[in-house]
């Protein structure tokens, strides 16, 4: 049985013998628990490696007693053998050892040749030119298709618009354009037909790189926490709905939850806001009317809206490839270390080659986290040098169906110990839609 923690073991469960107190209660007749009163515990027996592991979790009594089936703690990443037997159960190629705490970030930035550094202005504006005729090209391809071709000219033309978008990423990062006015209205323009507005992103997006797999503060993907499951029924279904079957659109609420709302910014932010969101609003105010006046509600849909749900989809799958992994650990502030956060807690995946020329290589992104300045057209020479310098420590993978499934069925709810614990075990009543994707996604790697 493959666990949570991508462990494959034969589970036992064992439960705790409990007694009655008064109130009502049930409590663990072992007390070296430590466990608070009024709490159901469930104990597994699990081997892995020969090696035996148990552990102990609160189990939230509904309708009687419910035992919590626990898989192994955190994976164990100092052995080479159960890392690759992990990274085969994860859907990885490599699964890197654990950076040693006393390498900073620094360190790692100083190994990097200092060319990958350089802004290119020939590439740069070759990455826009790139852009562009490709999204020209799908365009003309959803024009010119039968119907059932549709969703190969809708999967291009996505594509290609995600190219916009890395364009615009470039120029956030200051890594398109020595000239900071240019950067400006490049990423806006590149921003405003996937009606993304380019400031309000900047200013989160820059925190994501300060604060990686950081707890709270991280404004990319975070896992869920347990009092956000248990506080109403409705939104535990809605949560496990959406971490679930349509995670890979989830970043359309990202989008809206976080960009649109200027008491999230500070006061100085604000009027560079006001303009990133005029810029968008007009766009729709324009652009949409004269997409409908052209081809009607229908080439409105054909033309615009189903790209942008492709660019959405890939949006959310890259932002959840790169940091989500259930040996990939969420720390507190704390905890936290820079140079494992984003050189072990980021991953490399490689993608089909269209994607990567149309995407420039955007997915080439332990260096981008290594350092944020590196163009976008220089992140392969960037990565063959962490290869050669850190290569034992990072995580690769080949984008597939199970490195894909891995995500959206293990890595849902935040605990300091496992780091994930998947929906169905926390709420097995409640996660049919979990259960469905494990039982019909396919489990290629």
């Amino acid at each position: 049985m493959a666990t949570a923690s991508g462990v494959s073991a034969g589970p036992v469960l064992q439960l705790t013998s409990f007694r009655r107190v008064p109130g009502s209660r049930l409590l663990p007749r072992r007390a070296a628990t430590g466990a608070p009163a009024g709490n159901f515990f469930a104990k597994r027996g699990l081997v892995y490696n020969r090696r035996s592991y148990h552990h102990f979790l609160p189990s939230k009594q509904r309708g009687g007693l419910q035992a919590a089936v626990l898989p192994a703690a955190p994976p164990i990443l100092d052995d080479e053998q159960k890392r690759k037997q992990m990274a085969e159960d994860f859907g990885f190629t490599q699964i890197g050892e654990e950076l040693p705490d006393s390498v900073t970030l620094k360190d790692v930035m100083d190994t990097l040749p200092k060319e990958v550094f350089e802004i290119n202005d020939v590439k740069a504006w070759t990455s826009v030119l790139i852009s562009v005729t490709s999204y020209a090209l799908g365009l003309f391809f959803i024009a010119k298709s039968p119907w059932y071709l549709l969703p190969l000219a809708w999967a291009w033309t996505g594509t290609a618009v995600t190219g916009f978008f890395v364009i615009g990423h470039d120029c956030a990062h200051k890594s398109f354009s020595r000239n900071k006015l240019v950067e400006d209205i490049v990423g806006t323009l590149a921003f405003m037909p996937l009606i993304y507005p380019y400031e309000p992103w900047r200013f989160k997006h820059d925190r994501h790189h300060a604060k990686t797999n950081m707890l709270v503060e991280d404004t990319a993907w975070q896992p869920v926490w347990q009092k956000e499951i248990e506080s109403s029924a409705f939104l535990r279904k809605a949560i496990i709905f959406g971490y679930g079957p349509i995670r890979p659109w989830m970043s359309i609420a990202h989008w809206l939850i976080w960009h649109f709302d200027l008491k999230k910014f500070r006061p100085n932010e604000v009027p560079r806001v006001k303009i990133s969101l005029a810029s968008v609003f007009a766009f729709m105010a324009i652009g949409w009317p004269l997409i409908i006046l052209k081809s009607g509600l229908a080439g409105w849909f054909k033309f615009w809206f189903m790209p942008w749900m492709v660019y959405h989809f890939w949006m959310s799958t890259f932002t959840m490839v790169h940091h989500t992994a259930p040996h990939i650990p969420f720390k507190s502030s704390e905890e936290w270390n820079a140079a494992q956060a984003q050189l072990n807690g980021t991953v490399h995946c490689n993608y089909p080659q269209w994607i990567e020329i149309l995407c420039h290589d955007i997915n080439v992104h332990v260096p981008h986290h290594i350092s944020p300045r590196i163009p976008s057209y220089n992140l392969r020479a960037a990565y063959d040098s962490i290869k050669q310098n850190w290569g034992k420590y990072v995580n690769e993978a080949n984008w597939n169906w199970r490195l894909m499934k891995t995500i959206l069925t293990r890595c849902h709810v935040y605990d300091k110990e496992r780091y994930y614990v998947p929906f169905d075990e926390l709420a097995p009543e409640e996660s049919q839609p979990i259960k469905f994707l494990r039982k019909f996604m396919p489990d290629y790697a």
